[in-house]
């Protein structure tokens, strides 16, 4: 797949040398800017996929331009500043880069670092392509499960727990995060079937900057405590040594 990056850096030895090597080594459409203004011209005209952002530009704060960026898109940014200080690189984490590279750049590495994040950002959007078509199928043939105590309601988006007071049935609502309720939805379609971490992963739109068994095991564990009666020892979400996770109850 050729991929169309943009270089904001106002270095021009730099800003062509990058430019070369994405062009050279992968075969990357590379356009190349030196200031916010043009950035912004850009992207205004082009489809990018990736930008490689200065901090330092003239007139303009990379990390202010990152958060607008963020703002309004999920374009892959990686930062290539010469700030060394790790509270620039949190800053610019927390702006919504995806990556953070310090100055001198070392090509082979920051073409790696590229090429990695458009991979996961790939997966991602795959993963979230199928998981809406399954919602779709979901809400066109059955909207709401119901498992023990709790009714899950999948075109809304919400799952309820009822429970009796007195003579009374009530309901409650237990919220769950996006993560959680494609989680649940992966579960709900494969009922007493064991599902090992990877392919629950692939079943979620989960992002993060480098997503794991272990975003599985947390999203579990936080599914675990808002509805289990007990959750260290667990009747709904059960573990399989070695395999993964299964959906215990029945499902109807």
């Amino acid at each position: 797949m050729s991929y169309k990056a943009l270089i904001v850096e106002d270095d021009p030895v730099l800003r062509t040398k990058i430019a070369h090597y994405f062009k050279e080594e992968a075969q990357y459409e590379v356009f190349q800017a030196d200031n916010g203004e043009k950035m912004r011209t850009i992207l205004a005209e082009h489809r990018i996929d990736l930008i490689l952002l200065d901090i330092n530009l003239p007139n303009e704060d990379g990390i202010l331009l990152t958060r607008h960026l963020r703002a309004t898109s999920d374009i892959a940014i990686i930062m290539v500043s010469g700030r060394k200080d790790p509270i620039d690189r949190l800053l610019g984490l927390e702006m919504g880069a995806d990556d953070y590279v310090t100055k001198p750049v070392e090509m082979r590495e920051l073409l790696v670092r590229a090429r990695n994040l458009l991979w996961r950002i790939q997966l991602t959007r795959d993963a979230l392509e199928k998981a809406e078509a399954a919602w779709a199928q979901l809400e066109k043939d059955e909207s709401k499960f119901h498992f023990l105590d709790f009714v899950f309601d999948v075109q809304k988006r919400q799952l309820f727990k009822c429970r009796e007071l007195g003579s009374q049935l009530v309901t409650e609502e237990v919220k769950v995060t996006k993560a959680e309720y494609e989680l649940l939805v992966a579960f709900i379609t494969h009922p007493n079937r064991i599902l090992g971490r990877e392919r629950l992963l692939n079943l979620i739109s989960h992002r993060t900057e480098s997503p794991s068994d272990r975003t599985i095991d947390v999203l579990i564990r936080r599914l675990r405590n808002k509805m289990e009666i007990d959750a260290r020892n667990p009747k709904i979400f059960t573990t399989v040594h070695g395999e993964g996770y299964m959906f215990a109850p029945e499902v109807f």
